[in-house]
């Protein structure tokens, strides 16, 4: 191994830096201390009937790390907890009876153990614990009832009371949000199901946490890197523009030169009076009647040269007057809407005096949404 790669083995054991407050902290190991301590007293007074039969047992303190600390894992759940002790107690009983080496019965009892939990879907690590213990021990099947099952329902009981008062849910079943306010995401339950299919490996979250935790991300990255945008990070700027005298065939000169769709209309300070589009154009043309479109629309832009002319000749007599603006600070995700359900296709952008400095259109905005959807390196 060349000895540049030295740092980087040895730093797969440094342990990675926690994402829990103290608040959480101080929350969980406090249950876990209450947890056991109830779990004690109630089976302790439970087999006082019982002499020489212990009535707490160590793998109850893995459980409890689980229960209180990590109530959301799969692991921690009532079934594997409850399940994961038992039927890992009955296997290491059973191991011990059948084998007589404590090496192999234990080996064996683990092995077994963890098979079983995969296979009925009760994957608890204390689990491993129990089968050892009890083939290490020898003990009787009875003891998967008491202390495990025992212990267990106790333990869960109390992890169900004090989680729920400290505002954990357990059994943990994430909050699903509503049809009509769920994000809509980039990615579907059929990819996440892709993606742990790919991986292949336990994790010690559920499917929904993670899917939940993954929309979190997209969100506080689309947040990052577009929601602090502001308009004069992508407008066009010093757009193209037409005093409100400009000829109609001038207008459409222009815009078919810039390959353009929208002309602002501007008094001589550059203030808007207006806008002119494509649509302008169309509807004074009769868009409404397809046949001789092409004829009308020339007649339109043409100049007749009368002094007097019932068609228009300037882009002031077609612009459409109500325009809607937007200051250069506002922020980009404001406009969103206006393009997505208002139908705008095009935003002029003004300064603090009112005079047009730049111009946003659909172009600008999907361009701005790729750069924020990009995953950064």
């Amino acid at each position: 191994m060349p000895e540049k790669q030295y740092p980087d083995f040895w730093a797969r054991f440094v342990p990675a830096p926690t994402r829990v407050g103290h608040r959480e902290s101080i929350r969980a190991f406090v249950g876990a201390g209450i947890g056991i301590l109830v779990t004690a007293l109630v089976a302790r007074w439970l087999g006082s009937s019982y002499p020489g039969f212990p009535w707490l047992v160590a793998p109850l303190g893995a459980s409890a790390v689980l229960v209180f600390a990590v109530p959301a894992s799969p692991l921690a759940q009532p079934w594997p907890v409850v399940g994961g002790n038992v039927l890992s107690a009955l296997v290491g009983s059973a191991c011990a009876m059948w084998i007589a080496d404590p090496a192999w019965a234990g080996a064996t009892a683990v092995m077994l153990a963890m098979a079983v939990m995969f296979a009925l879907r009760c994957l608890h690590p204390p689990g491993g614990a129990t089968a050892l213990l009890a083939a290490m021990g020898a003990v009787r099947f009875d003891f998967a009832l008491f202390p495990m099952l025992v212990d267990s329902v106790l333990l869960v009981a109390a992890g169900m009371a004090y989680n729920g008062l400290t505002g954990r849910r357990y059994p943990h079943a994430p909050a699903r949000a509503s049809a009509a306010g769920a994000p809509v995401m980039r990615f579907s339950d059929a990819d996440m199901d892709a993606a742990l299919a790919h991986y292949n490996q336990v994790l010690d979250v559920s499917r929904d946490d993670l899917s939940e935790l993954l929309h979190f991300a997209e969100a506080a990255a689309y947040e990052r890197n577009f929601g602090h945008l502001r308009c004069a990070d992508i407008m066009s700027r010093d757009p193209l523009a037409v005093p409100f005298g400009a000829g109609l065939d001038e207008a459409w000169g222009l815009m078919r030169q810039r390959r353009i769709k929208a002309l602002p209309v501007v008094d001589r300070s550059r203030r808007i009076l207006g806008i002119v589009t494509v649509a302008d154009f169309l509807q004074h043309a009769g868009f409404d009647q397809p046949e001789g479109m092409a004829q009308r629309l020339r007649s339109l832009i043409r100049r007749d040269g009368a002094v007097h002319s019932e068609k228009p000749e300037t882009v002031g007599q077609i612009m459409t007057r109500e325009v809607r603006v937007a200051s250069q600070e506002r922020r980009v995700a404001e406009l969103v809407p206006l393009f997505s359900e208002d139908g705008h296709h095009h935003i002029p952008i003004i300064d603090r005096d009112q005079r047009l400095v730049g111009i946003i259109t659909q172009t600008d905005l999907v361009k701005a949404l790729y750069r924020a959807a990009k995953v950064a390196p």
